[in-house]
């Protein structure tokens, strides 16, 4: 550590330049060549039956499967099938169906099957079903409303992909200018310098955008990681250069100058920090090990954003702090921060009982947030184009089954067993279009090479219920396994239900191995850090109570969970908000040492709070301001759970858990390797005075002297300086 301070204090110009340098690199010349993925379905392991599906279906059949159905008004018959050859010859189009290909248009349409002509064309108003290429959706639906106009209405998969392709950056870039301004707002508030906050912000805004170059390595990330993982980088790491700061305004009272000071800063605050940040790492590493591979791409940016914000406080933050520390000096203004020196006191009188409230809470909330109705899409409201074309044309939800070209006759059975269950409205399969007995060697290849590839036979599945719901996926389970009764397990199925219910099994399965590494990490690396096997045990229960409540309020208030949501924030909130209880459990050691149980509860109260109020509502804004700045559900919510996620612990870890380590006081010694708790008499300890109190335990009135490791008073320091 000394060869890295001495190199950082020397060349500090040359540290800040190099940082500033890689940030404009990064940012504008790497950032601009990462890929951004908007379709979750690429995400699904490879072994999924909806995925192989997909490349099947890609690798056999030119045909691709519709994902944007355009509705067009007044349109006649003549009109409507100019509009189906112009749309096929814009760029990004694969395919598109109309009228003309389920009816025979010659004929008057009163002689048709009414119904398949109401799926196309009502009331003068055309409905096109078309096939967008991957990669394409946002330019292709710009392209058609150029073509159509922008009253055309549009909905389907392709559509809320482009729009996520629209607004994915600029909302991301919103929800930082909701974020910054109130994180400065709180951090003047509670530090001592009015430029301070700009520092922490310039230290950690540096190591996220550097964070996002970095990704031009793995070539694309989701749109989610895009808009989730710089405001979560930024909430959980912003200790971290709080931290050495305030280390570093606590060693310029004793050091000989500032130099020596800030030596004496890094290496003091080095271990609160990496501390801090191994436990925020391991609970994002977990997100590394899910099969639903959102995860690892979220996981693997988190945990790089991590460790490029350690970086970066340790090298850019000591040199800018050095290189602007008489602007520092001269901004000098009192602590806004009230005191909690009191709030210790209430907090011990009032343990047992909140202790015996959030043991009720949890006995209720645990079943209750397993009894949530889940959403897996990124939606489960419909636009409002959606909503008028669904009103008009009917629901129209597509899949495809692939079962071996083998048995043209088992095929036509399986048709008319899929065609008789409920909500199906039509098949389309070579068999029901042409007919079983019919070699398909003797139709045009135009014809044949829509329902027959190599290996496989397509059958085309409409029904009239939405992407997602449990009539749905009883559908795709049903269609699957009376599938699999004809042609064996060799059956593929893919379209927006199947996928979603593909993603849906496999987040589940992932649900309990992430939760269970999760937990093990943590407790591995609290247990390493306390030196002991039993404290751990309350600071993960706790955290875990929190999440609990967290994810009990949807079932509470009758609305949906998006599970994805669901999964990602109880990582990340264990993860990030770990870090309270180990705060207030280090202080309790350190005081607990010098003073009974509770009066040293009472003290650590006084010290922890500031600190654990700040960094909670960080992380708290940072997740409204994603809430706020979104318009795509699964955001919205994973903003909304992270936001909650960081007050609850907030309230439990200052509630809570002082009642829960009064209760394993007289365990710890026996359970803590050198916990030297004080022996003394504890009669009298609630009425301990503050001159009574060990120098090591004061607390002072500003956020400025809060630092993981020590606690001093800043306010001789403020004026001194």
């Amino acid at each position: 550590m000394n060869g890295i301070s001495d190199f950082v204090i020397k060349r500090k110009k040359l540290v800040v330049g190099f940082v500033l340098i890689l940030t404009v690199l990064f940012t504008f010349i790497f950032f601009t060549k990462v890929g951004i993925n908007y379709n979750m379905t690429d995400y699904l392991p490879p072994d999924a039956n909806s995925t192989i599906a997909l490349n099947t279906m890609s690798d056999e059949f030119v045909e691709a499967l519709p994902n944007c159905n355009v509705r067009v008004e007044n349109v006649s018959i003549q009109e409507g099938l100019q509009i189906k050859q112009q749309l096929s010859e814009l760029e990004g189009i694969e395919d598109v169906s109309w009228l003309d290909d389920v009816v025979d248009i010659k004929k008057p349409l009163e002689v048709q099957d009414q119904d398949m002509v109401d799926d196309y064309y009502k009331n003068g108003n055309a409905l096109f079903s078309v096939a967008i290429a991957d990669g394409e959706e946002k330019a292709a639906t710009e392209r058609i409303q150029d073509l159509l106009g922008e009253e055309t209405l549009m909905s389907g998969a392709a559509v809320e992909q482009a729009d996520a392709q629209r607004l994915a950056v600029s909302q991301t870039v919103k929800a930082i200018c909701i974020l910054a301004p109130l994180i400065i707002l709180i951090l003047m508030l509670a530090t001592s310098s009015w430029i301070e906050p700009f520092i922490y912000l310039t230290a950690i805004g540096a190591a996220a955008l550097i964070n996002l170059g970095t990704e031009v390595f793995r070539g694309e990330i989701s749109y989610v990681t895009l808009a989730v993982a710089p405001i979560l980088q930024l909430a959980v790491s912003l200790d971290y250069a709080i931290f050495l700061s305030h280390s570093f305004q606590k060693h310029r009272l004793t050091a000989k100058n500032d130099t020596a000071a800030m030596k004496l800063a890094m290496k003091d605050s080095m271990k609160s920090i990496l501390a801090s940040a191994l436990t925020t790492i391991f609970g994002f590493v977990a997100l590394t090990l899910m099969n639903f591979r959102i995860g690892p791409d979220m996981g693997i940016s988190l945990v790089k954003g991590v460790v490029l914000s350690f970086v970066s406080c340790m090298t850019f933050l000591p040199a800018a702090i050095l290189l602007l520390n008489k602007w520092i000096d001269k901004t000098r203004h009192r602590s806004f921060m009230p005191n909690f020196k009191g709030a210790g006191k209430v907090a011990v009188r009032i343990a047992i009982p909140v202790f015996a409230v959030t043991v009720l809470l949890c006995v209720i909330c645990y079943p209750a947030q397993k009894q949530n109705q889940f959403t897996y899409g990124a939606s489960d409201t419909p636009t409002a184009a959606a909503e008028t074309i669904n009103e008009e044309f009917g629901k129209k939800n597509t899949m495809v089954l692939m079962v071996p070209n083998t048995d043209r006759t088992k095929e036509a059975l399986l048709c008319e067993d899929i065609q008789a269950m409920d909500h199906v409205t039509e098949v389309l399969s070579y068999t029901t279009q042409v007919g079983a007995e019919i070699p398909p060697e003797y139709l045009s290849d135009e014809i044949r090479n829509n329902f027959y590839g190599e290996h496989y036979a397509r059958i085309i599945i409409y029904s009239d219920l939405p992407d997602e719901s449990e009539e749905s996926f009883s559908l795709v389970e049903n269609v699957r396994s009376t599938a699999s009764e004809y042609f064996g397990d060799d059956i593929l199925s893919c379209g927006q239900s199947a996928n979603l219910y593909d993603m849906k099994t496999t987040v589940e399965s992932d649900n309990r191995v992430v939760s269970v590494i999760t937990v093990i990490a943590i407790y591995l690396i609290l247990a390493f850090m306390t030196k002991s096997w039993l404290i751990p045990i309350p600071l993960i229960l706790v955290i875990k109570a929190s999440i609990w409540i967290n994810m009990a309020i949807p079932y509470f208030t009758g609305s949906s969970l998006i599970y994805l949501g669901y999964l990602v924030v109880s990582t990340v909130q264990m993860g990030a908000t770990i870090d309270y209880a180990i705060l207030l459990t280090n202080n309790y050691l350190k005081n607990r040492k010098e003073l009974p149980v509770k009066r040293a509860l009472q003290v650590t109260m006084g010290e922890t709070i500031p600190s654990v109020l700040i960094s909670a509502v960080v992380l708290a804004i940072a997740g409204f301001a994603l809430a706020l700045a979104s318009s795509n559900s699964m955001v919205v919510a994973m903003g909304i759970l992270i936001g909650r996620g960081a007050l609850l612990p907030l309230v439990l870890v200052n509630l809570c858990l002082p009642a829960f380590l009064m209760l394993i006081d007289k365990l710890i010694p026996f359970t803590t390797l050198k916990a030297n708790f004080f022996q003394g008499s504890s009669d009298s300890e609630t009425d301990m005075t503050e001159e009574e109190t060990p120098a090591s335990a004061v607390k002072t009135e500003g956020f400025l002297s809060v630092s993981k490791s020590n606690s001093y008073d800043d306010t001789d320091e403020t004026n001194k300086l």
